[in-house]
C-alpha cells in the first residue's frame, strides 16, 4: 500500500524517492556508482531516441548517433511522435538507446552468407523485434512471439508499418516451443522483470519493485528459459536480456544456464568509451554487459550472449509442398502488385492473399502445424472478381509495385487528416484505390471517387489525440 506513494512523491527536496531497500539491494551490483546513479534520475531526463528504418529511405531530422547502433539516433527534444507522418509509415521507431545494443550482439553473431531462423520470444511492442529484423535479410525468417493476446495487435502493427516480408507474428507460451526441436538459430528472450531500468523513463514502475518480487521474476525467468531450450539448435545463440539491475535477474540467471544446460558464454566486443560496464557472474564467469543512466546515455539495460554446445535432437522431416491449391487467374491478378512477384509464395487465409518468401515456406508449414499465428509475412488483400481490395498491410510494404496504383501526394496538414480519418481537403481527377503518400512514403490506402474521397485508413490505429497549438 505504501509503495504506491513513491510515485506520487516522486520529488521530496528534490531528491528521489526510491522503493525501500532499493539502493542498498544495489551496493554490491558490479559497476554501481550510487551517487551518479541517484543523479541521473534526480538531475536529468531520459534521453529520446530513435532508429531509422533501412528500408525505407527518409529526410528525418536527427542528432548524435547512438554509439552501439548504426540506425540509431538521439533527439536534441522529443517532438509529437503522433503527429509525424514519417512515423506511421514507419520510417523510424522511437526506441530506448541501450535497448539497441541487441542489435550490437546480433550482427557480432549472426553469420555472413548463411540464412538464420530467430525468435524473438517476449516479443510486443516490437522495438527489439524491428530491430533484429533490421539486420535481416530475405533468407532469413523473424519469428516474433507475444505471451500476452492483447499485446499481440501493437506487436503486429510495429512489424507491418516495419514493411518486410520475412516476419511471423506468434501468440504462444514459451513451453509451446518445446515441440520445435532445433528450429531457430538466433533466440532472443528478453524477459519479463522487475523493471528497475526504467525508474527514469517510467516512474510508475516503482510501484511494481520490491525484492520479492525481484525473486519472483527470477523463478519465471528460469522456467521461460528451460521451456525454451529445446528449440535452440546445437551451436545456436540465445540473447538474454532484462531491464533490470538485480543480479539475481542477471548474473545470476547466467550462472544457472550454464549449471543447467551445456552453454558457453560469449564475450561481446565493446567500446570503452561507450560507458557500458563488462561484468562476468560469479560462479561461471559468464560474460554480461551493464547499462546505467550517467554512465552510458540510456536507461537501465542487462544483455548478455551465450552459445549452446550441447547436442541437440532435431526435428523430423517435412514433406515441402503448396498448402493449398490456387485459382491461376487470381493469382495473376495478386503478383501485379509485388516486386518481383517470383520471389514470394502466396497463399490465403479466409479471403485475404498473403506473401511471404519462397524460402520460407517449408518453416511456415512447420510453425502453422505448431503455433497459434497471427500474421505471415504480408497481408494483400482480397479479391473481388477483377479488382484488389488491398489491405493496410500491403501500403505499407517494402515489396509492393507502387508502378501498379495510383499515387496521392499529400502535405503534412493533408496526411493528418488522412491520419485522423477525417475528411481529406484535396482536389485530384483521378479515380479508384490510391496511395496515400507523404514525402514519398505510403501511409495507407484511398478509394478516390468523382463527388468524394473514401478514407480506408484502419479505424484502430487512427490519430485519436488533437493536433497540437502552435
Amino acid at each position: 500500500m505504501a509503495i504506491s506513494l513513491f510515485v506520487s512523491l516522486k520529488h521530496d527536496m528534490d531528491k528521489l524517492i526510491f522503493p525501500p531497500n532499493f539502493l542498498q539491494s544495489l551496493a554490491g551490483e558490479p559497476g554501481f556508482d550510487e551517487q551518479n546513479f541517484t543523479n541521473a534520475h534526480q538531475n536529468t531526463d531520459a534521453p529520446t531516441s530513435i532508429r531509422l528504418n533501412p528500408f525505407k529511405k527518409a529526410a528525418i531530422k536527427t542528432g548524435e548517433q547512438v554509439p552501439w547502433c548504426a540506425d540509431g539516433y538521439y533527439l536534441d527534444a522529443r517532438p509529437s511522435f503522433t503527429f509525424d507522418p514519417l512515423f506511421h509509415a514507419g520510417c523510424y521507431y522511437v526506441q530506448e538507446a541501450s535497448s539497441m545494443f541487441i542489435g550490437h550482439i546480433l550482427n557480432f553473431i549472426k553469420p555472413d552468407g548463411e540464412p538464420v531462423k530467430i525468435l524473438d520470444l517476449c516479443a510486443a511492442p516490437g522495438g527489439k523485434s524491428t530491430l533484429l529484423n533490421s539486420a535481416m535479410g530475405a533468407d532469413d525468417l523473424l519469428v516474433a512471439n507475444e505471451i500476452i493476446k492483447t499485446r499481440v495487435p501493437i506487436l503486429t502493427d510495429n512489424l507491418s508499418r516495419w514493411g518486410t516480408a520475412n516476419t511471423i507474428v506468434t501468440n504462444n507460451d514459451p513451453k509451446d516451443f518445446t515441440r520445435l526441436k532445433g528450429f531457430f538459430d538466433i533466440i532472443l528472450v528478453d524477459a519479463p522483470c522487475s523493471g528497475s531500468g526504467m525508474f527514469r523513463k517510467d516512474p510508475a514502475a516503482m510501484n511494481e519493485w520490491s525484492e520479492g518480487n525481484v525473486n519472483l521474476c527470477h523463478q519465471r525467468q528460469e522456467r521461460i528459459l528451460a521451456d525454451i531450450y529445446p528449440c535452440l539448435k546445437e551451436g545456436g545463440h540465445l540473447i538474454y536480456s532484462t531491464c533490470s539491475y538485480s543480479h539475481q535477474e542477471n548474473e545470476d540467471i547466467l550462472d544457472w544456464l550454464c549449471d543447467e544446460f551445456e552453454f558457453e558464454s560469449l564475450e561481446i566486443p565493446v567500446n570503452k568509451d561507450w560507458g557500458i560496464v563488462e561484468t562476468q557472474s560469479a560462479k561461471q564467469k559468464a560474460w554480461g554487459y551493464r547499462f546505467y543512466p550517467g554512465k552510458v546515455k540510456g536507461e537501465g539495460l542487462f544483455a548478455a550472449c551465450l552459445r549452446k554446445t550441447g547436442t541437440q535432437e532435431a526435428m523430423g522431416g517435412f514433406k515441402n509442398k503448396e498448402q493449398q491449391k490456387v485459382v491461376a487467374k487470381e493469382l495473376d491478378l495478386i503478383k501485379d502488385y509485388i516486386n518481383e512477384p517470383a520471389n514470394f509464395y502466396y497463399f490465403k487465409a479466409n479471403d485475404d492473399w498473403m506473401a511471404i518468401y519462397r524460402q520460407h515456406i517449408e518453416s511456415l508449414n512447420i510453425l502453422q502445424r505448431n503455433l497459434y499465428i497471427k500474421k505471415s509475412g504480408v497481408r494483400i488483400g482480397k479479391l473481388a472478381g477483377k479488382d484488389l481490395i488491398p489491405d493496410h498491410e500491403l501500403a505499407l510494404s517494402i515489396i509492393i509495385n507502387k508502378d501498379a496504383v495510383l499515387q496521392t501526394e499529400l502535405d503534412k496538414e493533408q496526411a493528418i487528416q488522412y491520419l485522423r480519418r477525417d475528411n481529406i481537403d484535396i482536389n485530384t481527377n483521378d479515380k479508384g484505390w490510391s496511395l496515400m503518400n507523404y514525402e514519398g512514403q505510403a501511409l495507407g490506402w484511398a478509394k478516390l471517387l468523382p463527388n468524394r474521397i473514401n478514407n480506408y485508413y484502419p479505424k484502430e490505429i487512427r490519430i485519436l489525440a488533437s493536433a497540437p497549438t502552435i
